[in-house]
C-alpha cells in the first residue's frame, strides 16, 4: 500500500523531509505505529458520531509516546461535533483536547491532575488528525503545546474538493508562533490513500461512499446501510 507524509520540524522552519519509507522513525516511533494511529482517527469518526460516513468526517485522536512500550497510549477521542452540539467550534481536535482536559483533571480518573498540571501534560502528548487543522485549530493544538501534530489530507486537497476552508496552512501558523515556549513537529499528508476518500464524497454525488454507507435516494448524501 501506499503511505505518504512530509514531515516539518518547527525547530528548523523551512527545512522539509520526506516521511514515506515504512522502515523510518521520527522521534525513535516507527513508522507503522503513525499509519496505525492516523487509522485511529478515522475510527473516532463513528465512535463519536455513529455513522461510518459523517458529513464532517474530521475524526482527532491524542497519544501518549513518552514513557511507553509498543504503540503507545491513547488519551482521548474526537470528531467533528457541530452538527451533534451547535457549537461551531467543536472541530475535532477541539473536541479531542476538550475531551483529554476532562480525562487528565477528573478528580476519580487514572490521572487526577490539577488543571496546570494538565496543561504542562500536553507538552508530552501526539495529536493525530485525518485533515490538515483550520487555523483555529492549528493555533488550539499550539497553544496547548503538543510534541507532535501530525495529519492526513492536507488543505489543499480540501479545497479542490469543495469544501470551504480559511487557507492558511498549519505550517504558517506554526512558523508564526515562534514565541511561544514549546516547539513541536509537523508532519503532514500522511495515509493520505485512506484519508482523503472520507472527503472526496460530499460535493461529488459520483464518487464511492466510505464502506458501510449508500447514496441516498437523491445522490445528495451518503448514508449508513
Amino acid at each position: 500500500m501506499h503511505f505518504t507524509g512530509i514531515l516539518l520540524s518547527y525547530a528548523s522552519v523551512g527545512m522539509a523531509f520526506v516521511l514515506s519509507d515504512p522502515k523510518m522513525s521520527l522521534n525513535s516511533i516507527p513508522f507503522s505505529t503513525r499509519v496505525h494511529w492516523m487509522r485511529e482517527a478515522n475510527a473516532a469518526l463513528k465512535v463519536v458520531t455513529g455513522s461510518p460516513c459523517p458529513f464532517a468526517a474530521f475524526g482527532t485522536v491524542i497519544v501518549n509516546h513518552t514513557n511507553t512500550d509498543g504503540l503507545g497510549d491513547l488519551l482521548c477521542i474526537g470528531a467533528n461535533e457541530n452538527s451533534l452540539t451547535g457549537n461551531p467550534t467543536l472541530h475535532g481536535e477541539m473536541a479531542a483536547i476538550k475531551n483529554c482536559t476532562a480525562i487528565l483533571t477528573d478528580p476519580n480518573g487514572r490521572y487526577n491532575l490539577t488543571a496546570s498540571e494538565a496543561q504542562a501534560a500536553f507538552t508530552d502528548l501526539t495529536l493525530y488528525t485525518n485533515a490538515e487543522s483550520c487555523p483555529m485549530c492549528a493555533s488550539g493544538i499550539r497553544w496547548a503545546g503538543f510534541r507532535e501534530y501530525i495529519y492526513g489530507t492536507s488543505i489543499d486537497r480540501l479545497i479542490q474538493t469543495g469544501w470551504g476552508q480559511i487557507r492558511i496552512p498549519s505550517i504558517d501558523v506554526f512558523q508564526a508562533s515562534f514565541d511561544l515556549p514549546n516547539a513541536a513537529r509537523l508532519v503532514g499528508n500522511l495515509l493520505v490513500n485512506e484519508t482523503d476518500p472520507l472527503f472526496l464524497w460530499q460535493y461529488d454525488p459520483l464518487y464511492p461512499c466510505p464502506s458501510g454507507c449508500s447514496r441516498s435516494e437523491d445522490g445528495s448524501t451518503c448514508e449508513a446501510n
